[in-house]
């Protein structure tokens, strides 16, 4: 991946053909192999590491003029710290491949208002890096010309995710990256479950939905489906999962609905969003992913007029291992045929309640995963909109 992005971006191509061992990892321009002094005038050699901003499939002006170094502080040529680089120092932690002790922050002189590119950025911390080194050394320099290794795996997205370098959360988003999940339903709230999940790096998607996709789910997802989507009724499946196969790979298509001939896929998966108004269908995987130990979570909602009003109810239903003894989620759902729909399984769905729901489970699920913190642990929890009331319910 590196190499790819290298030659569509003029500003780190015009590196690379310098010399400068440049890489991309974790969303970071990476600079190896760059030459100081340290404190006891020895010479050394560091890295500049600075996040990426991309615009399409190349680099757009950086985001940031500060940058991290990872080695001692470079010093003068009488061993004193370079007073033109001092920003703060530490332990930094950008990603789990990617650490620093200290970050430089030295601004182009006015009127600029940035570095217009990043071989402007690179060159510009390099001559004041290596300075005092080449002083000493002329040969000290940090265009080695040496053929840098991608080894970067390849990444479940088709272009680069800058924004969790840009906002620094490259480790929280680790916690989800191993995950094989399943999304099954797509008539309105798992399509907005997917809308979130593909943002995420977790390895694979699995959507399971066996029907057509009409009009009326149009209104009740995301995006805006083409009037040409619709006369071609292609699978729910289809559909999203090619919507959403532009930025991502890994997005597992299954034009059927889950029944007792494919339930044991389920049962290899990390984790369930279940996302059905059926309580039979409910029924049948709920059971066969508590018999697997399988961690899952469920949504519903109920909308009933109030005269020429609406009252909403979302819920959303959660089976983790840990959950307080005898706390049985069986009885938080309905689990009955259809002709027996109970307060959360009314025809009507809106968009915004959709949304909501799956924004809910998704939040749950990130907690388990451990990427937000999860002080209460609640395994069950309601919003109604008539009273703007949140609930939760069984934390251990």
């Amino acid at each position: 991946m590196s190499h790819e992005l290298i030659s569509r971006s003029a500003d780190l191509k015009a590196l690379y053909d310098d010399g400068f061992e440049i890489s991309v990892v974790d969303g970071h321009l990476v600079v190896s192999n760059v030459p100081y002094l340290s404190g006891a005038r020895e010479p050394k050699r560091g890295v500049v590491m600075t996040p990426l901003t991309f615009g399409g499939e190349a680099t757009s002006k950086p985001g940031t003029h500060v940058v991290h170094f990872r080695g001692e502080y470079p010093c003068n040529l009488d061993g004193s710290p370079i007073a033109a680089l001092r920003h703060a120092s530490g332990d930094f932690e950008l990603s789990p491949n990617l650490r620093a002790q200290h970050t430089f922050s030295n601004k182009p002189p006015p009127p600029a208002t940035g570095f217009d590119n990043y071989e402007a950025l690179v060159r510009s911390y390099v001559n004041i890096i290596s300075g005092p080194a080449n002083a000493v050394d002329p040969t000290a320099t940090a265009q080695t010309y040496r053929v840098v290794e991608s080894t970067e795996d390849e990444s479940v997205f088709r272009y680069l995710d800058t924004a969790s370098s840009r906002a620094g959360i490259v480790t929280a988003q680790q916690a989800l990256a191993s995950q094989n999940v399943a999304i099954v339903g797509l008539g309105g709230t798992g399509a907005y479950v997917l809308d979130q999940l593909a943002k995420t790096p977790v390895r694979t998607i699995h959507l399971y939905d066996g029907d057509d996709l009409i009009s009326h789910n149009a209104f009740r997802a995301p995006g805006a489906a083409a009037v040409s989507d619709l006369t071609a009724r292609p699978k729910k499946v289809t559909y999203f999962g090619n919507l959403y196969g532009r930025m991502r790979r890994n997005i597992v298509e299954h034009p059927v609905n889950v029944d007792p001939s494919n339930i044991d896929e389920l049962k290899e998966l990390d984790f369930v969003f279940l996302c059905v108004d059926n309580g039979a269908a409910r029924k049948l995987i709920v059971e066969a992913l508590l018999e697997a130990k399988v961690a899952f979570v469920d949504g519903g909602m109920g909308v009933h007029q109030v005269g020429h009003q609406l009252m909403g109810i979302v819920r959303v239903t959660t089976h983790t291992p840990v959950r307080p003894p005898g706390f049985d989620i069986r009885k938080l759902m309905d689990l009955s045929d259809a002709t027996k729909a109970d307060a959360y399984d009314t025809n009507i769905q809106i968009a915004d309640l959709n949304a909501l729901n799956a924004i809910m489970m998704v939040l749950r699920w990130k907690k388990w995963s451990g990427f937000y913190v999860d002080d209460e642990r609640e395994h069950h929890s309601t919003y109604t909109t008539a009273m703007h009331l949140l609930t939760s319910d069984g934390c251990p």
